[in-house]
């Protein structure tokens, strides 16, 4: 059953590919397709130049290293690099550093690893996280620190991963039993979407019981609605172990290999790898729109057999891994262009691999991707370069008006703060938005502890949040050793974006 969605005819009088400002929400997208469509071109770093030692070929300025590589340990920590390195997600941690997580792909081995990075990038530490499963592929990050890893088999399952491995990964058979591929969360709808890698696969949601514990909920399947909306029929018995979920739900509509996931200012943009698409579903409206057809284009499509995906966190451009077709990381701009930024070659990246989990440091300094099957079973690079750090300005429209809209939101903080100075001097933050009032808070346990609202002019915009006279007793009661999680909230008009932070002593 077809998915509900724009007309094919309508779709190719956008000459095939239709990708709006995928970070910028839905309203500004939605214009975007209106205005013009998007073309193969060289992107915002220009051509990809000689492919490196490694066989890693990449725009001018941009540099590759290996952070791991498997069979081998990882730098100087003794901690042996898995075979066949897949999904990945990265996590900031109170003292500047991060903590990458990225899964093995093996089948009846499977698990996780991680590698703890400090500020300026050096490795201090690997370990794993995950271990007695089976062939773990894609996964997930949650607001709340935790890496979820999905199993790629018959009966597969989600696991929810402590990053450092200081506490044991627990299963969540309630979001199914399935072949799972990739999760994402929606913080503000307070539930999960999750992708299936079959060739007529699933598209799921989950809302947690009591959210964001993910033992009990409610797991959901994607059927077609009226008024090409999605409709949502709860899947009768996502635990059961055996037969295919998708089928206790014989109206529930059939993706070719559901894989790349991503979620971002209310937009859950997920890849189908059979059939050279990628997707945008509005969880505010329930309509699901074709963003990417490479059918549509024939010969010219710059992207081939999309796979697992994931924007930079402040520019928004999407970057693509490719499974197969030229090896290639293609990126889809702001600008409405789609581009080629990394591509593998050479001995080292035999028949078999493919890119896989691309993801970017907390701060978008850093490109993280594996060669699944490079080397001797696997090397995971590490890119830097000059990442574009804010939006691109807009091209005018027809009439002659900077086509910004009302939905440019963009949060821009750093991952963590010191408490003492929250408490007493507030929070500066950085807001990409349209002309009108913002209104900008820190939240922790649902409670608003500093905020601030101000009528601005479109563009960049510095804003202070003052402290509340609550935020010193929420802080001290919230306080769970050096830690305090909390989310910073962005709305203007209908439009909201979240972001989490760590508050530290």
């Amino acid at each position: 059953m077809l998915p509900p969605v724009i007309g094919r005819r309508d779709f190719l009088k956008t000459t095939g590919l239709t990708v709006g400002a995928l970070a910028m929400g839905t309203t500004y997208w939605r214009q975007a397709l209106a205005q013009s469509p998007t073309n193969p071109g060289p992107g915002p770093y220009g051509p990809l130049g000689a492919p490196d030692a490694f066989g890693v070929a990449l725009p001018p300025g941009f540099t590759a290293r290996v952070v791991a590589a498997s069979g081998t340990p990882v730098g100087t920590t003794g901690y042996v690099w898995p075979l066949f390195p897949d999904g990945k997600a990265t996590f900031a941690q109170p003292d500047g550093g991060f903590v990458l997580t990225v899964n093995s792909e093996v089948p009846g081995v499977g698990g996780a690893s991680s590698i703890s990075f400090d500020r300026d990038g050096n490795i201090t530490g690997a370990r794993r996280i995950l271990s007695g499963t089976s062939t773990n592929c894609g996964g997930g990050s949650t607001p709340w620190g935790t890496w979820l890893s999905c199993e790629e088999i018959d009966g597969g399952q989600v696991w929810e991963c402590d990053p450092l491995g200081r506490t044991a990964a627990v299963p969540r058979p309630a979001m199914g039993r399935f072949t799972h591929e990739a999760a994402a969360v929606d913080p503000k709808g307070q539930r999960l979407y999750m992708t299936e890698d079959e060739g007529n696969s699933g598209f799921y949601r989950f809302t947690p019981a009591r959210y964001p514990d993910l033992s009990e909920g409610i797991l959901e399947i994607a059927t077609p609605g009226s008024g090409g909306r999605i409709a949502w029929i709860q899947v009768p018995d996502p635990t059961a172990a055996t037969g295919e979920t998708r089928t206790q739900v014989p109206t529930s509509m059939k993706f070719k290999r559901g894989e790349g996931l991503w979620f971002d200012t209310g937009v859950v943009y997920f890849s189908t790898t059979s059939d050279d698409r990628i997707w945008a579903y509005d969880v505010a409206t329930e309509v699901l729109e074709l963003l990417y057809d490479g059918v549509a284009l024939g010969d010219a499509a710059p992207l081939r057999d999309p796979d697992q995906l994931n924007a930079h966190p402040t520019s928004g451009d999407l970057f693509v891994c490719e499974d197969a077709d030229d090896l290639q990381i293609v990126m889809i701009t702001q600008e409405r262009e789609v581009a080629p930024f990394a591509q593998l070659s050479g001995p080292l990246h035999q028949a078999g691999t493919e890119f896989a989990g691309t993801t970017f440091d907390p701060e978008g300094k850093r490109l993280f991707f594996s060669s699944q099957r490079g080397g001797l079973g696997g090397l995971t690079f590490e890119v830097t370069g000059p990442f574009r750090s804010v939006l691109p300005r807009r091209p005018l429209t027809a009439a002659g008006q900077a086509a910004v809209g009302a939905c440019q939101l963009v949060l821009r903080a750093k991952p963590a703060a010191r408490l003492a100075t929250v408490r007493k001097s507030g929070l500066a933050v950085g807001v990409d938005a349209a002309a009108g009032v913002l209104a900008v808070r820190l939240k922790i346990d649902g409670q608003t502890i500093l905020s601030t609202r101000r009528t601005v002019k479109a563009g960049r915009v510095r804003l202070k949040l003052r402290p509340r006279a609550n935020a010193r007793k929420v802080i001290v009661r919230s306080a769970r050793g050096r830690r305090v999680r909390g989310t910073l909230e962005l709305r203007q008009g209908g439009q909201t974006v979240t972001r989490p932070i760590v508050l530290t002593r």
